[in-house]
């Protein structure tokens, strides 16, 4: 393999055909659910209907703003049907970059050219990272389009911030998928670890939702850093932000060593 970022350029061209349906997934969902707020959450049916289910279980679907138009968003698709299909997508690619790459003897090929392990990891990460963030900045521009004929009354800033918690929540997760490959070479454990990060963060505050005693585990829950306040209403929580994202580059990081410790041709 010659040339810059040799890793890098060949994982992006042989994902194109993955990254399009997931985009074309992904304006699916927001052209479902976004354009339906005028006849549902805006002329307050739905708020109706929600009011009749009990309260905690309308707080723990985060359904308890849905009236609004940032609630509305927040609760039908950067909460749920967005972090669901990038959780999935970040797992995929997170637990398919090193260790899938490695049980299919790809990885051995790579590294008998001359890359090394720590570049290898690194440049497999950025792959994934450009991925997510195309895919995050895709889905906040077509919320933005979407804005004033879904009549969701949304300031731009707020899109932005709220995409960027989306884009982090799933870079953790494929970050620790990609730890988990590097550390033990197989994809089962990757997704495991990857797909275990998103649903414990999701079920640890929902937990947190039904009783004030349980508080406490929003401070392990990745999707409490970013939305226990919604990005959409509220603005963005800059500390859970750079948290999230802090934490998704640390495992990066210690990606690049645990691959380092292993010797793939060995």
């Amino acid at each position: 393999m010659n040339g810059i970022l040799p890793v890098f350029r060949r994982s992006l061209r042989d994902s194109w055909r993955s990254l399009l349906g997931w985009t074309v997934g992904l304006a699916a969902v927001l052209f479902l659910y976004l354009p339906l707020y005028p006849s549902l959450g805006g002329n307050g049916q739905l708020q109706d209907i929600i009011s009749a289910l009990p309260k905690q279980l309308v707080e723990t679907i985060g359904y308890d703003q849905i009236s609004s138009g940032a609630g509305y968003t927040q609760s039908t698709f950067y909460g749920l049907m967005g972090f669901l299909l990038l959780t999935i997508a970040a797992v995929l690619w997170g637990s398919a970059t090193i260790a899938g790459a490695e049980e299919s003897g790809r990885a051995e090929l790579d590294l008998a050219h001359g890359i090394g392990r720590g570049q290898y990891a690194l440049e497999s990460a950025v792959a994934v990272l450009v991925r997510l963030l195309w895919l995050g900045a895709f889905s906040g521009f077509v919320v933005w389009a979407l804005n004033d004929s879904a009549e969701l009354g949304l300031e731009g800033w707020r899109i932005v911030g709220a995409s960027a918690a989306l884009t982090g929540l799933a870079f953790l997760t494929a970050s620790a998928a990609l730890l988990a490959g590097a550390a033990t070479g197989r994809r089962v454990w990757a997704t495991g670890v990857g797909a275990g990060i998103a649903v414990v963060g999701y079920i640890l505050q929902a937990l947190a939702k039904q009783s004030t005693d349980l508080d406490g585990l929003n401070a392990l829950s990745p999707y409490a850093w970013v939305y226990r306040q919604s990005p959409l209403a509220d603005g963005v929580d800059p500390g859970g932000l750079a948290l999230t994202w802090g934490l998704a580059l640390l495992f990066v990081a210690a990606s690049v060593v645990a691959l380092r410790a292993r010797d793939l041709r060995g």
